[in-house]
């Protein structure tokens, strides 16, 4: 007899998925018995369901292959749900497996019983309820089908008595991927020409979806004279070997490239859901190109729409523009971005004396010695900031983040999934001491799964970001502090190499010992906590804000903390 979950794991075998991220539970007892039988099929042990999901994320983002994610019933799966949310909104094809309650307690609120189908509807393009065995392997092929083309999450909810049932029908259909070549008619193509011929100032704004149309893209830049700015997830892209490239916008963003986009007369924005509306120029003629029409002018009026991939639409609308002779536009824009990239830079230098160390320091440190091809994740808030600015991406190193969802401690779990996607290539982890302290136990995942993850600790006693936005706000800053332990220590007692550096006289030798170091890794670096990541464009209420902050500082009894701030920061104000 051929059970349904003897089924699924012949699926996945006939699709090439050789590993499924998860822990075991006895409601998943089917389905993890016939990996164990299957025998091809790597199970990845994590310690906690939401690293499962995060690690399956960024394995699929960087194979652009369906990752698969198994979950227990109730509380197991539910703590998938964040990183399915992250991995659906970063639209990365994923399978996750959520296993049910005996199928005759459903509905009587019996122990650990939810309704996965609802709870994950949200977070997925498909979540469906295995109710009966019958309706397998075809319930497995529409969800993998769903995940595969609309590059999202795909949930399959199956209690563990389906799961052990004798299936009818044992096929194993392979799924490949639909590679559709998707172009405007050949009017809209003539008007975005039109539109873009008749502006001398014309700006690009490049997404996650000019993936695969560097060149192309580029070659558009040429024609147009425009510069080319860039939303975080599209850095990884199309910030390498190009000209035109001026930097990011955005509040994580450059001075550059929010000026190029201000002084644009028109903007051409490439396979991005930038979402911050306010950075958007409020007078210029705007064209937008997305593969999904529903996107376009979601974040800002538009002159025309077009629904086409990045690639196929710059290499059709390529021979319909006249080249612009005057590049006045684009060497104001480029000039621009030399003197901002030069500040930055100036930065990024060792702190003096034993003052704490400058994180754009570590950043660019970082940067220097990691590999061409090295695999960079960065955790949400401060460490994010850092990673933009100072990363350098090259045609093989890749950048994960959670850009889209937002999540803390996503660097080490996303590092995870990469390391074990691509065991050769480098992998390093720029964490948060919130996010690292929040996720701790993942670093015995690391262990335990022999990963050489290499994870830097931005270490600066605080929710750091968090603390920013209150003072943009106005608000005496609380409940952000944290009393962390020694990470090195923690790190060592788990098996793991680990420095622990307090001073940036320290800090080149540590960064390159331990990315050299053959296996997992782990560098604690005491860092500035007042170290102000300034956005592009100061708005009138941050001033007012940091006013406000200043003045109720003051009246709290905490004036010191405004002569820390001006101290750390210096540099940047004056």
């Amino acid at each position: 007899m051929t059970t349904v979950a003897e089924n699924m794991v012949r699926t996945l075998r006939a699709n090439g998925i050789d590993r499924v991220y998860g822990i075991p539970g006895d409601s998943l007892n089917g389905f993890t018995d016939a990996l164990r039988k299957d025998g091809t099929i790597r199970w990845v042990h994590v310690r906690h369901e939401e690293s499962a999901a995060f690690a399956a994320a960024a394995d699929a983002a960087l194979t652009g292959d369906l990752a698969v994610v198994a979950g227990s019933c109730g509380p197991g799966n539910l703590h998938l749900i964040n990183g399915l949310y992250d991995a659906n909104r970063s639209r990365v094809p994923v399978l996750a497996i959520a296993a049910h309650i005996p199928t005759v307690e459903i509905g009587t609120g019996y122990f650990q019983e939810t309704h996965p189908q609802e709870l994950f509807r949200e977070s997925s393009v498909y979540a469906e309820y295995v109710a009966d065995p019958s309706q397998m392997p075809r319930l497995m092929e529409i969800a993998m089908r769903a995940a595969i083309e609309k590059r999202g999450v795909a949930v399959l909810v199956i209690p563990g008595d389906v799961a052990l049932a004798e299936i009818a029908d044992d096929r194993a259909v392979v799924i490949p991927r639909a590679n559709p070549v998707v172009t405007p008619s050949a009017a809209e193509l003539e008007k975005a020409a039109t539109l873009l011929n008749g502006c001398s100032r014309v700006t690009i704004l490049a997404g996650a979806g000019v993936e695969g149309a560097h060149d192309e893209v580029v070659a558009l830049a040429d024609a147009l004279a425009a510069p080319i700015v860039h939303a975080l997830r599209g850095k990884e892209h199309i910030e390498y070997d190009n000209p035109f490239d001026v930097g990011m916008t955005g509040l994580l963003g450059f001075a550059s490239g929010f000026r190029a986009m201000e002084d644009a007369e028109a903007l051409l924005i490439l396979g991005s859901d930038f979402p911050y509306t306010q950075f958007y120029p409020a007078g210029a003629t705007t064209i937008q190109v997305d593969i999904r029409g529903e996107q376009l002018g979601k974040r800002h009026p538009l002159d025309l729409g077009l629904v086409g991939d990045v690639k196929a639409t710059a290499e059709a609308l390529l021979p319909r523009l006249k080249r612009k002779s005057d590049r006045a536009h684009l060497d104001d824009a480029t000039a621009h971005y030399r003197r901002t990239r030069a500040k930055l830079d100036d930065l990024a230098v060792p702190a003096r004396g034993k003052a704490p160390i400058h994180p754009q320091y570590l950043a660019r440190l970082i940067d220097e010695a990691a590999a061409s091809d090295a695999i960079l994740t960065a955790d949400v808030g401060s460490p994010t900031v850092w990673a933009a600015r100072y990363f350098t991406m090259t045609e093989k190193r890749r950048l994960i983040g959670s850009f889209n969802h937002g999540s803390m401690a996503n660097a080490l779990m996303h590092a995870i999934g990469a390391q074990v996607a691509r065991p050769d290539q480098q992998v390093v982890a720029l964490a948060g001491d919130g996010g690292l302290a929040m996720m701790l136990g993942e670093l015995i995942t690391i262990t335990q799964n022999r990963l050489p993850v290499k994870t830097i600790v931005v270490n600066n006693s605080s929710l750091n970001f968090v603390e920013l936005e209150m003072k943009a706000a106005g608000f005496v800053t609380y409940g952000t502090d944290l009393e962390n332990p020694d990470f090195a220590a923690v790190a060592q007692a788990l098996g793991i190499f680990a420095r622990r550096v307090e001073r940036s006289e320290d800090l080149p030798d540590a960064v390159a010992e331990v990315l050299a170091h053959d296996g997992p890794a782990l560098l604690d670096v005491v860092t500035e906590r007042q170290e102000l990541s300034m956005p592009p464009s100061i708005k009138a209420e941050q001033v007012k804000g940091f006013a406000l902050y200043a003045i109720r500082t003051v009246m709290s009894g905490r004036g010191d903390e405004l002569l820390d701030l001006a101290k750390a920061n210096w540099r940047q104000l004056f």
